[in-house]
């Protein structure tokens, strides 16, 4: 068998439902475009670029102005996604709103960032080889370490917080395996209602996190072994667009 590639998004389908894990990952069914995940990619790529920029021109005239670039960049790259926005002007006054947002949260002119869009990866075992990319890591000159995801949905609801913070804590046990340090700070930064929570992680969260990982993965192994993927219903599957081919939804 081969070996295992895990990252969070992964993690997250199969905890959520088996069967999109197996449409995802092992079938690779092919998804269409979705609105809000491309205004997302929209939105991590100018503020990928500010950060590029001199620290005095990290200014939301500077992010307005890479709106525009960066959106025809993105059709050029997919010509889909013409289909897909049916009121450009809407598409990026709602991209502008956010980007408002995420300058009332952070000053980006205020400090250096180190790493963006930083691939980390690791083989945790000889069957896992985990990895992802992180929006940002911010190493201060006293070594302190902080790595920042952006979100342009809302933030969770009191009580989901941590579950919020799986993914972060994914790639703060990867930066600690790989480099020896424990980051002093994890950043969730919500554009979509202007919030920004954080967490202090522990060696015994991360600790904690990777048994998670080791037990999620010994269950996917059994799933492939067995062949047995069983649907999970939620309310998540309004959103699924596997919905129509899912054994949990059809005949």
């Amino acid at each position: 068998m081969e070996m295992l590639r895990l990252s969070p998004s992964r993690i997250n389908d199969f905890t959520n439902c088996p069967q999109l894990y197996k449409y995802r990952a092992i079938d690779q069914l092919p998804e269409p475009p979705s609105v809000d995940a491309e205004r997302g990619k929209l939105v991590h790529a100018v503020l990928e670029d500010l950060f590029e920029l001199p620290a005095q021109e990290r200014t939301i005239d500077s992010a307005r102005a890479a709106l525009p670039i960066r959106w025809q960049a993105a059709l050029a790259e997919k010509p889909e996604l013409a289909t897909l926005v049916l009121d450009e002007k809407e598409w990026l006054d709602r991209a502008t709103s956010l980007l408002q947002n995420y300058f009332t949260l952070e000053q980006p002119h205020t400090f250096e960032s180190t790493y963006r869009e930083l691939h980390l990866e690791r083989n945790l075992s000889d069957e896992m080889y985990l990895h992802g990319y992180v929006d940002r890591i911010d190493v201060a000159p006293t070594g302190q370490v902080r790595i920042v995801d952006y979100k342009t949905g809302k933030s969770p609801k009191p009580g989901w917080e941590d579950k919020a913070f799986f993914q972060l804590r994914v790639y703060a046990l990867l930066y600690w395996k790989n480099n020896g340090v424990i980051p002093k700070l994890l950043q969730l930064i919500y554009m979509g209602d202007t919030r920004l929570i954080k967490s202090t992680p522990t060696e015994k969260d991360l600790a904690k996190t990777e048994q998670i990982l080791f037990d999620v993965a010994a269950d996917i192994l059994r799933a492939i072994e067995r062949n047995e993927f069983r649907p999970r219903p939620s309310k998540l599957c309004d959103w699924c667009f596997f919905k129509a081919i899912c054994p949990a939804h059809v005949g």
